[in-house]
């Protein structure tokens, strides 16, 4: 009999549950409540920073009404990093509202990934005045600083983006293309990858790029085979052009696997609006006044995001899935999000809530047995257990035998 294709995200549960006096909770009715998952559901979350710098009360509603949706659905945010906009002018990093929001994300129970390190894009300009020893220098010297920083509140990393393209990117000059030319791809990824490991032997360290073709693939074998730390393949998938659809999607699950490393997607975008021409080969060369969302394109972003979802969470080394705007309006003004401009949800936001919340999170009603004991199957993740007697938190991510005492 073949596996039921979602048994690997869940596991078996036999609790045996205990009274406040230590006796066994015999033919108890119970409530067994999934409250978190395992499984990573993210989103960009740069508006929960926004939130923490503003001092505009009326912003500051409209922000934390937007991050009250945002929490509603998701379990892990990725913050910028950008080196230009996160230290625009040397020595002056955004670490107070950076921190704040990271803070406040962990404590609504969000896991928190920093993005990125090392990139050439969005680079800091003032870098270009030194040599390319001391910029590699800095830039070893920043990933020392921000990952110790931030070690005991963010715990995932993309450490160095787009290095396929980066040694011969020529758009403009930047520091970072600079050093990948002198330093090659595989040797400024060791260095920056040491350094992150360095700061924190326990972070989830991400290599991330848009590049899904062989040419990522021979660059991952290659930083393999130097023995680079790579916890985990970074894969963009921004569809402003359209959606992949199930064949290429599959295509690059299939070529991404054969490392046996947990795969990310990293940067998850579908449009509920026109779609860009096939013929412009930089997105960013798409450069409009306006992007609206349509009635049409709203409920086929809501089917797209289904599909891809459902394909991805049956994957067995798919671990997340971050989807870059919450809302539309962000990068390329595209109507990319879960919600509009003015926070009013999409056909999307329902869709993907269904299936997080719904089809794929565990709830249920039982009854212990004449020893107090109760088994379940669930969801990988965190849950409560509540009787009339009391209640008990607990983990669910293998095969569990326990015993909970109620309080």
């Amino acid at each position: 009999m073949s596996q039921a294709p979602l048994a690997h995200r869940q596991a078996n549960a036999r609790l045996r549950v205990l009274n406040p006096d230590g006796t066994p909770a015999v033919r108890r009715e119970v409530s067994v409540d999934q409250v978190s998952h395992q499984f990573l559901f993210g989103c960009g979350a740069f508006d929960a920073v926004e939130l923490m710098k503003t001092q505009d009360e009326k912003k500051q509603a409209f922000l934390r009404e937007r991050m009250e949706k945002w929490l509603a659905l998701f379990n892990y945010g990725t913050l910028p990093f950008y080196w230009g906009r996160y230290e625009p002018e040397e020595g002056k990093p955004a670490f107070r509202e950076t921190m704040a929001a990271a803070k406040w994300l962990r404590q609504s129970g969000v896991q928190v990934k920093g993005h990125p390190l090392c990139w050439h894009t969005a680079c800091a300009p003032w870098l270009l005045k030194y040599s390319n020893e001391e910029i590699l220098r800095r830039q070893l010297e920043r990933i020392h600083r921000d990952v110790t920083a931030y070690r005991d509140t963010i715990g995932l990393w993309d450490v160095i983006n787009e290095v396929v393209i980066m040694p011969e990117f020529d758009r403009y000059d930047n520091a970072i293309t600079r050093i990948c030319r002198e330093k090659g791809r595989v040797g400024l990824v060791k260095e920056v990858f040491a350094a992150a490991k360095e700061c924190d032997p326990n972070a989830v360290l991400l290599i991330n790029d848009f590049n899904t073709s062989e040419a990522y693939a021979h660059l991952i074998q290659d930083l393999l085979e130097a023995d680079v730390p790579i916890s985990a393949i970074g894969i963009q998938s921004h569809q402003h052009q359209g959606y992949w659809g199930l064949e290429k999607l599959n295509r690059v699950l299939e070529r991404f696997s054969r490392f046996g490393l947990p795969i990310h997607f990293t940067e998850n975008t579908l449009i509920s609006g026109d779609i860009m021409p096939a013929h412009i080969v930089d997105l960013n060369d798409w450069q409009v006044d306006e992007w609206p969302s349509t009635p049409e394109g709203e409920e086929r972003q809501a089917r797209e995001i289904s599909e891809m979802y459902s394909v991805l969470f049956a994957h067995p080394l798919v671990e997340a899935i971050t989807t870059w705007d919450f809302n539309d309006g962000c990068w390329l003004k595209a109507p990319s999000g879960f919600v509009h401009e003015g926070n009013t949800e999409k056909p999307s936001y329902a869709a993907l809530k269904n299936l997080i919340h719904g089809a794929w999170e565990t709830h249920e009603t039982l009854v212990t047995d004449d020893d107090g004991f109760l088994v379940f199957t669930g969801y990988k993740g965190d849950y409560q257990l509540k009787t009339a007697a009391g209640s008990a938190g607990f983990a669910l991510n293998d095969n569990l035998e326990s015993t909970l005492s109620l309080t």
